[in-house]
């Protein structure tokens, strides 16, 4: 089974000095590619001279995660794509657990290793942490992480399983399942493109799973800092775009709860004196809003739209019941 890395870059010199060596080292087994979304630095100076035998793969312009890739990886041969950020250090045999899940399970397609904190290396990483999960209003959280809760790692998650998203941040796949699915949804641009592009897959029918015996460190917000009220206006514009795609049952309710939960997040903001941030969920919906018919349409073509979500509200099961552990829900 062929593997394929690759790493998409944008104005990240720094990024691919640090972490690039990781890769390489214990990626022998593997072919290397970084991806350049047309980055105005010397990020292309510095791999043809310190790399010279990585592929190289140069996009006309910055179209984010989603058209990013889906440029980039017509280039790229492969029986699976690995998705990695460029801000990961991967460690010794990382790949053979992934490849070994993926040859045994012909129906699993997806494949999210461990992702634990570059910072704080004894915990797990916001982005991901041990595979995704989704509630009945499309709010996503993770084995390890609810919300900014995060959990030590002690072993809690060290097995396999399955899961219902993998993180775009190592994000495994299988080259075939990539192209029946057509790819990232463009309209993202970036952030919970991975979110979609899974959902999509489960109403498909295929299994995504989560692979304990592989483990990354993440450092998170390399890119676009967790600070950045652009970050908050992608992930809840996207967020009910992925909903409304893809989620089973009457969908109109669906959104009226999130109108109603997503109202209180910004009020919550404001409380914290982060205007921006509350701007930036005003600005979400009417962009949504915007687009609905598109979505609509979108909704229309899967034919087989299925339950996997949480069976309640994740945000009533933190902010009311106080569970901060998966393990307690």
């Amino acid at each position: 089974m062929k593997v394929a890395v690759v790493i998409l870059n944008w104005n990240g010199q720094k990024l691919l000095e640090q972490f690039l060596p990781s890769v390489i080292l214990y990626s022998q087994d593997a072919d290397v590619y970084v991806v350049d979304n047309a980055s105005t630095d010397d990020s292309i100076a510095f791999l043809k001279s310190s790399y010279p035998k990585i592929s190289i793969i140069q996009n006309q312009k910055n179209g984010g995660y989603a058209k990013g890739y889906n440029d980039a990886l017509k280039h790229v041969e492969a029986d699976v794509f690995c998705l990695l950020n460029s801000d990961v250090e991967v460690t010794k045999n990382w790949l053979e657990p992934i490849v070994e899940t993926f040859q045994k399970e012909s129906n699993t397609v997806i494949i999210q290793p461990k992702i634990l904190d570059f910072k704080k290396k004894n915990h797990f990483e916001y982005a991901g942490a041990a595979g995704g999960f989704i509630d009945k209003f499309g709010y996503p959280y993770c084995r390890g992480r609810i919300f900014n809760t995060i959990e030590e790692d002690r072993g809690q998650y060290d097995g396999t399983a399955d899961i219902f998203w993998a993180s775009g941040a190592c994000f495994f796949i299988k080259k075939d399942v990539f192209y029946e699915l057509n790819g990232f949804d463009e309209h993202f641009f970036a952030h919970m493109e991975e979110i979609d592009l899974c959902w999509r897959a489960k109403n498909k029918g295929f299994d995504i799973k989560y692979v304990g015996a592989s483990k990354v460190y993440h450092v998170g917000g390399a890119t676009l800092k967790n600070s950045s009220s652009k970050k908050t206006f992608l992930n809840f514009r996207n967020s009910l775009f992925a909903l409304t795609k893809n989620a089973n049952g009457f969908i109109l309710g669906k959104i009226i709860v999130r109108l109603i939960l997503d109202g209180v997040a910004a009020a919550k903001f404001l409380v914290e004196l982060k205007p921006k941030h509350s701007l930036a969920i005003l600005k979400a919906h009417f962009s949504y809003y915007q687009q609905l018919p598109r979505v609509i349409a979108q909704r229309k073509q899967i034919k087989h739209k299925k339950k996997y979500y949480y069976k309640t509200s994740i945000v009533y099961e933190y902010f009311v019941k106080k569970k901060s552990n998966f393990n307690s829900l």
